[in-house]
């Protein structure tokens, strides 16, 4: 039987999809936004269209991320720790170490045969994190995506003392002032986003393969930053952002397969009697989510 699954990652700046049966069929990133409920349906709307299929074709759905419990055609909910763990393993068998960068978090994870060991996490702050480079780069009137490059060119990179963001940009501010170039800036800024996840990562003692996630894994400033840090090259996915929707579309097929196997129903209704309006724009309009 050809099991299709589908996985919802919603995090707090982007929020992604996967749809796969033995391959990937589907897969969307777009931005969160505040209403993640649309969101969810919007995306998974797309990633079915792109797949030719209907919301009933799909077997299993797993939420997972930051607003998972706003999928409300998913059939579970798993964090987003055991999603990349499963993720991660399906395109890097090798890897031992998750270093993810999302919107308003990092996480590093140990993960051995796609089964995490241990983790810990940065959410007290947003240091170090996607919302963090986005003031940054607002604060030096250069878009998000050219940081990376921009970061590249400098010569004489400057050490930031602080990655606070309200300190951080006060001393971004000041030195411009004081005539030095945004490439210095921005290497020294990547410099200190990454002394200050390595150090969140050691907690979980680093071992080799380290793959590196979420939206900073597609800055290369902070990917150089971060190899100079660890003493080590890292993996990156053609597209990082992806692994946690994908390590819960792989679950979703686990849990479709197991339940198929031992005849047991999948937990699919309440999703599929929901289909008929969920996808008609008039029975949300004017909803308040």
């Amino acid at each position: 039987m050809d099991i299709v699954s589908a996985g919802v990652d919603i995090g707090s700046a982007a929020t992604k999809v996967v749809v796969m049966n033995q391959k990937v069929l589907a897969s969307i990133v777009v931005p969160t936004g505040a209403e993640h409920r649309r969101t969810a349906n919007r995306v998974m709307e797309g990633a079915l269209a792109q797949a030719d299929l209907a919301l009933s074709d799909v077997h299993c759905v797993v939420a997972t991320g930051y607003g998972r419990v706003n999928v409300p055609f998913a059939d579970r909910q798993i964090t987003e720790i055991s999603c990349h763990a499963r993720g991660i393993a399906s395109l890097f068998p090798s890897a031992k170490t998750i270093i993810d960068i999302g919107g308003q978090d990092c996480k590093a994870i140990r993960i051995a045969e796609g089964r995490v060991t241990n983790f810990v996490m940065n959410d007290k702050c947003a240091a170090g994190t996607g919302r963090f480079l986005e003031t940054i780069s607002d604060a030096l009137g250069v878009k998000l995506e050219d940081i990376g490059e921009l970061s590249l060119r400098s010569t004489n990179r400057v050490k930031i003392s602080s990655v606070c963001t309200v300190f951080a940009e006060q001393e971004v501010i000041s030195r411009l002032s004081e005539g030095v170039s945004i490439e210095d800036i921005l290497m020294g800024i990547h410099d200190a986003i990454a002394k200050r996840v390595t150090g969140l990562v050691q907690r979980v003692k680093i071992q080799p393969d380290v793959v590196l996630t979420g939206g900073g894994a597609k800055n290369v400033g902070l990917v150089r930053a971060m190899e100079e840090k660890l003493g080590m090259q890292v993996l990156i996915a053609d597209e990082p952002q992806l692994t946690g929707a994908l390590g819960a579309a792989i679950i979703a097929q686990e849990i479709a397969r197991d339940a198929i196997t031992k005849g047991l129903p999948l937990n699919t209704n309440s999703r599929r009697l929901e289909e008929a309006t969920f996808f008609d724009e008039k029975s949300t309009r004017g909803e308040n989510v």
